[in-house]
């Protein structure tokens, strides 16, 4: 079975006071394997305003089966109206540690 198949990557962006809580929420409930976050500075328009907001990136890894759980997961538990939440998919990637978020996301 090829594990590049079906691991996948989800992006999202919360303000910096949530994002741990949100990494931990996904990760204990198995959702997610790893959550990576980082700070960044975003740039965007929002009900026919400019915006320019420090935010955190959240880089989760999981497995395709558990996305929408993870979507929904973020959704119930995020302050934005409409928070970003984008899914790739892996298309290549070491075995071993594809192997280990198949493992952290199995209930």
């Amino acid at each position: 079975m090829n594990r590049n198949d079906d691991v996948i990557v989800i992006f999202s962006t919360a303000p910096p006071a949530e994002s741990a809580n949100l990494a931990r929420m996904l990760i204990e409930r198995q959702l997610v394997a790893c959550v990576n976050v980082i700070p960044v500075r975003s740039f965007y328009r929002w009900k026919a305003e400019f915006c320019d907001d420090e935010e955190h990136l959240l880089i989760m890894k999981t497995v395709r089966e558990k996305t929408e759980d993870v979507v929904a997961a973020i959704k119930a538990q995020h302050p934005y109206e409409i928070p970003e939440i984008i899914a790739l998919p892996v298309i290549a990637g070491y075995l071993p540690y594809l192997e280990w978020v198949h493992q952290e996301t199995s209930t």
